[in-house]
């Protein structure tokens, strides 16, 4: 009993933390001076990463196996992989761009493995036999480390996506406006107007210098974050396939689960390429990590819904309320 209601105390305390943190973020956004929220932002971070932390620990304790049977787990867990990159800028001191995507997937992820999921999920129950092996720790907690790590990735390149959309659209109203300018004025009018368009060249360089620096850390960031999750999913796959081998006799058996993971390995690998060419860099390989994004969702979220497969044990039902 002692151990539910710590669970609880700790769940509550991470999923606060974890709201004052965006609200920090928020605010860091629109009060750039004060610096010490940024601070107080990682340090909240840090106390939700062991608070998390904590919590899986006492479900190993009290069921016995690593806390990865069923989803609401692989959720926590999953939440809790979303806090352990939020800190990988910080190995090398580099200034922490990931903050805006890792507090809200973890939140998202933890408000729905505690209000969406049916109660029932939230109980630690026996393992299934096929679980009953000393891959479970290695296979799954790759596989979700490697979710956490391509999301946050393919959402940095959804961010440039737009931001380069955006300065697209401005570049092409703001060229149509001259042509039309100088086709309506007079010599002198188009004179001045030219003035005006120079004065005003400064203003708008000095705009793009910084959505130029933008989209440069997001792609930064964005092939940093995919190129580790796209390793981790690497050996989730390769210790999966052995862990099938020993429960059901075969490394493949084209499972949903299995298909689906490597369609995603495949996406990835295909952006990976894209970086590697530099006429296809950032705008071509964002799009290929946006869609990386979605097959992500199916993979593990979708064929959990579907409830077949040889996976099927990760099935779950929506809470009815």
């Amino acid at each position: 009993m002692i151990f539910v209601t710590l669970e609880h105390i700790l769940t509550h305390i991470s999923f606060s933390i974890i709201s004052i943190v965006i609200m920090i973020d928020l605010m860091t956004l629109l009060v750039r001076e004060i610096v010490g929220l940024r601070n107080s932002s990682e340090r909240g971070m840090i106390t939700t990463f062991f608070s998390i932390t904590g919590l899986l620990v006492i479900r190993w304790i009290y069921s016995g196996h690593f806390p990865l049977s069923n989803l609401y787990e692989s959720l926590i867990f999953l939440s809790w992989s979303f806090s352990i990159i939020h800190m990988i800028p910080k190995i090398r001191n580099h200034k922490n761009d990931l903050s805006v995507i890792t507090a809200p997937s973890s939140i998202l992820t933890q408000g729905f493995a505690t209000s969406g999921l049916s109660t029932e999920m939230h109980q630690s129950a026996i393992l299934v036999p096929a679980l009953q092996s000393q891959w479970l720790m290695m296979h799954v907690s790759m596989m979700l480390l490697s979710y956490a790590a391509l999301l946050c990735g393919s959402l940095l390149s959804v961010a440039l996506l737009v931001i380069t959309f955006r300065k697209n659209i401005d570049i092409f109203f703001k060229s149509n406006n001259l042509v039309i300018t100088s086709f309506s004025f007079g010599e002198v009018e188009d004179l001045n107007e030219k003035r005006s368009v120079f004065k005003n060249t400064s203003f708008l360089s000095f705009r793009n210098y910084y959505k130029y620096q933008l989209t440069q850390r997001l792609d930064y960031w964005s092939y940093r974050v995919i190129s580790l999750g796209f390793t981790l999913l690497t050996i989730g796959i390769l210790s999966g396939a052995v862990w099938a081998n020993e429960a059901w006799g075969s490394y493949w058996n084209w499972d949903p689960k299995e298909t689906w993971a490597f369609i995603t390995w495949i996406i990835f690998a295909i952006y990976l390429h894209t970086r590697t060419n530099q006429s296809l860099q950032e705008t071509n390989s964002a799009l290929v990590a946006s869609i990386g994004f979605l097959i992500i969702w199916i993979c593990y979220f979708g064929i959990n819904l579907l409830g077949i497969g040889l996976h099927s044990y990760g099935s779950f039902t929506l809470t009815s309320n």
